[in-house]
This record gives C-alpha cells, structure tokens and sequence, in this order.
C-alpha cells in the first residue's frame, strides 16, 4: 500500500493537477508516472490516478457546462463510444513489465501532444477528417481504463488539428471526455481490484486527492497567469517527456 504520503508527493501532485487544470486536463498520466516512481504496486497505480482525474476535472466541467459550452452532440458521441472501452481496459489484466511501458510510452506520447497548437476561434471550416474524429474514441477510452488516465490530452490535440471546434469547445469536451472515462476506468478497475484493495489505496492517497483538489482548482479558476499558456504547456511537455524516458529506461 501506499503507506505515510510524503510532503514532496503531495507536492507534486499539487503542481501537476495546477499546470494540467491551467490548460483543460486532468493530468492522470503524470499522476501514475510520480506514483510509480514513488514505489506504489502498479496494480494501484490506475485507482489512485483515476481518482485524482476525477477530482481535477469534475469542476472544470461543470464550469463548462454552466457557461454553456459544451458541445453536448459531439461530446455525448465520442463519450459514448469511449466510456465501454475504458470500463474494459479497467478489467484487463496486465503485468507489471507491460504496464510500465504502456504508461512510459504514454507519457511520451503525452508529451508530444502538448506540442500541438491549439486554435483560439473558429475561422477556418473543419478539415473532412473532423466527422471521424468519434472512430478515435473507443481505442483512446481503453488506454484511459488501462494505464489510468483520462485520454482528453490524446483527443484534445487530433480536435486541434482537424478544426473540430474552437479552443474552448474542445477544453469543454476534453474535459467531460476525461471526466466519464476516468469514472468507468475506475469501476473497471474496482471490479478487477476487489473493494478492499480500492478503499486501501484511496483510503491512504487522501492527502493527494486534496493536493490535486487545490492545484485543480486554482490552475482552473487562475489559469496560471504567471506565465503564458504556451509556457505552461512547453514545461509540461518537457517534464512528462523525462519522467516518460525514465520509465521506459527502467
């Protein structure tokens, strides 16, 4: 189990759930990759992460839908189709070698995709690949129940770059995307765990579902302005790229 949560951990989580919520995501990757790092037992890791997605991006949510820029048809399709999958990558099982190179392959990923620019307006018509962006969305909800993330940072950059929407309608949906594969991520995964071993991992991870509850909410309500978003996102990428490369290297 995950024991005493070191202040640096917590710390950690803090920062991260910050710089994720600050541009539209939950941040479930760096969440499993800092876990793993820590020493929890992988078989943990995606509960934890999870859980701490669904913290950060629950209240980003329900901001988006309350200012009402949700694309709720498009949304509600790519969920759809993604939310099944997530609940079976919950179920499958993995050892410990493929989970290790399936989150540190992610992260890389991950990192690749915050390179992506992301359009501020709607001037430009969607690209003809726009309409099959909803084909995505099974494999990406299976990733997310797998390894513990949410699968919006993987989508998100695709509606970029085929002009599905304007920047905030795919934060919108990015963020719901997350929220429900998270949510049928986690019950996959209690499901494969048993109840106890998901009380004990929550149960002692308290302290970073608070950690990322702060840092979510003020990346979110703030959006780092500190410095600019592009920054935040070029940071990010750089950190998730080395934890990623550390993974992998073993």
């Amino acid at each position: 189990m995950i024991g005493a949560v070191p202040a640096l951990l917590a710390l950690a989580f803090l920062i991260t759930a910050l710089l994720y919520a600050s541009v539209g995501f939950g941040g479930g990757s760096t969440y499993a990759a800092l876990l793993a790092i820590s020493g929890l037992d992988y078989r943990l890791l995606p509960m934890v992460a999870l859980a701490c997605n669904i913290v950060v991006v629950a209240g980003g949510t329900i901001r988006f839908v309350r200012a009402k820029l949700m694309p709720w048809k498009g949304a509600l399709v790519m969920t759809a189709l993604a939310a099944p999958a997530a609940l079976l990558g919950g179920l499958t099982p993995l050892d410990e070698a493929s989970f290790m190179l399936l989150l540190g392959s992610s992260l890389v990923l991950t990192a690749a995709t915050m390179l992506v620019p992301m359009r501020e307006d709607a001037s430009e018509k969607p690209a003809d690949f726009a309409r099959f962006m909803p084909i995505i969305a099974a494999p990406l909800g299976y990733l997310a129940g797998l390894v513990g993330i949410g699968g919006g940072i993987f989508l998100a950059p695709l509606l970029h770059l085929t002009r599905w929407r304007d920047a905030r309608a795919i934060a919108a949906t990015a963020s719901f995307f997350i929220l429900v594969n998270s949510l049928f991520g986690l019950v996959g995964q209690l499901m494969k765990r048993g109840p106890d071993a998901f009380g004990g991992a929550i149960g002692a991870s308290l302290p970073l579902l608070l950690a990322v509850a702060i840092g979510g909410q003020v990346g979110s309500l703030m959006a780092v302005k500190v410095l600019p978003k592009r920054w935040i996102r070029w940071l990010t990428a750089a950190l998730v790229f080395v934890v990623g490369v550390r993974l992998l290297a073993g």
